[in-house]
C-alpha cells in the first residue's frame, strides 16, 4: 500500500509522525460498527493494534482483531491508561460513540465506580460545576488526560479517510426546490446548535424545526420528529461543529439510520461533505433507494447557493 500520511494534512502527519513507525497503536472503542472499521484498516495497514471496548457499547468482535484487548467500565480511566502504558503504546484513536444518557440515570457513578484518575478528571465538570458537560468539554478532558500520561489521540479518520463522504448525491433524486430552502434553513439551525456544542441533526418541514438533537442523539431525534409530524416528508439535516475536533465525535451514519429515517416516514437526508463519517456506504445507498429516501452530501457554499 502506498504511504496514506502523504495526503495527510501536516497538523495531522505530526500527530502519527514517528509511532507510525513502530506500528503499535490504541483504540479505544465505543458502540456501533465505526470502530470495526477503524480495526479492520488498522491491521491492514500493519499496526498491532492493542484494543479497549468501552463495557456494554463495544462490539465482542473487536476481541479478535487486536492483538490485546480488555473490556473496560467508562469510568476507569486510570485502568484504560495503564493498559496502554503497559502495552507501549504511545498513539491511540477512538471510535464509537458513548452514551452519555447513561451518566444522567440515576445512581449511575454507583454503578461505573470511577476511579481515582477519571474523579480528577472530571471534578470540575461534576463536583464544583466551574465546566459544563458539553461533549467538546468532556472530551478534551479524556484526550488531555491521557495527553498528561504519554498517550496522544489521533483523528480515526487519519487511518480510514475513505470514511469521510465525498460531495454528492448517495442515493436517490435531486431534491425539489422546496427541500432545498428546507435543507439550507436546517443547515444554518444545524450549526448553530453545533457551535453551541448541543447537538449535530436537526428535523426540518416546511422551515419549521421538528427536532433538534441534544443529549439522546440523531436516531431519537428523528424519531420524535416522526411522532411529531406523522405526515412525515421531513429534512433532517446533519452536519460537522463549526469547531469540530476530529479526533472525536466526528458524525455518523449507517444503514441503522436509513433504517430509522424510513421508519419515521423522513424524506431525505442532508449530511457534510468530507466531515461526515458514513459506514458501509454502498449499503447505505442501496438501503435508501430501497425507501425511496434521498441521501446528499453538500457543502456550506452549496446549502446556500441552491437555496438563494
Amino acid at each position: 500500500m502506498g504511504d496514506r500520511r502523504a495526503t495527510l494534512p501536516m497538523s495531522n502527519q505530526v500527530l502519527i509522525g514517528d509511532d507510525a513507525r513502530e506500528k503499535r497503536i490504541g483504540l479505544l472503542a465505543g458502540w456501533g460498527r465505526f470502530p470495526l472499521v477503524v480495526a479492520r484498516s488498522l491491521r491492514e495497514q500493519g499496526y498491532e493494534l492493542y484494543g479497549l471496548g468501552i463495557k456494554d457499547h463495544a462490539d465482542p468482535e473487536l476481541r479478535s482483531l487486536c492483538h490485546s484487548y480488555a473490556e473496560i467500565g467508562v469510568a476507569k480511566m486510570g485502568a484504560q491508561i495503564r493498559f496502554f502504558r503497559r502495552h507501549g503504546v504511545r498513539l491511540a484513536t477512538m471510535a464509537g460513540k458513548i452514551h452519555k444518557v447513561l451518566m444522567l440515570q440515576r445512581f449511575a457513578w454507583l454503578k461505573h465506580l470511577p476511579d481515582w484518575t477519571c474523579v480528577q478528571t472530571f471534578y470540575p465538570h461534576f463536583i464544583t460545576k466551574t465546566k459544563d458537560r458539553t461533549d467538546d468539554s468532556m472530551l478534551n478532558a479524556v484526550v488531555d488526560a491521557y495527553a498528561k500520561r504519554g498517550i496522544t489521540f489521533a483523528p480515526a479518520t487519519n487511518f480510514a479517510p475513505e470514511l469521510l463522504v465525498k460531495q454528492g448525491t448517495i442515493a436517490g433524486r435531486a431534491p425539489s426546490r422546496s427541500e432545498w430552502i428546507d435543507i439550507a434553513f436546517g443547515w444554518r439551525l444545524a450549526k448553530e446548535m453545533g457551535r453551541l456544542d448541543v447537538g449535530q441533526s436537526v428535523a426540518v418541514k416546511g422551515q419549521a424545526a421538528i427536532a433538534i438533537e441534544a443529549i439522546e442523539g440523531t436516531d431519537q431525534c428523528i424519531r420524535r420528529a416522526g411522532e411529531l409530524c406523522p405526515s412525515g416528508g421531513f429534512v433532517v439535516v446533519k452536519v460537522a461543529k463549526p469547531q469540530q475536533d476530529m479526533r472525536f465525535d466526528v458524525p455518523t451514519i449507517g444503514a441503522g439510520t436509513i433504517e430509522t429515517l424510513a421508519a419515521a416516514g423522513a424524506r431525505l437526508l442532508a449530511i457534510e461533505a468530507d466531515r461526515t463519517i458514513v459506514i458501509d456506504q454502498d449499503d447505505v445507498a442501496s438501503l435508501a433507494k430501497r425507501h425511496g429516501i434521498t441521501v446528499l452530501a453538500i457543502n456550506d457554499a452549496l446549502a446556500e447557493r441552491k437555496a438563494a
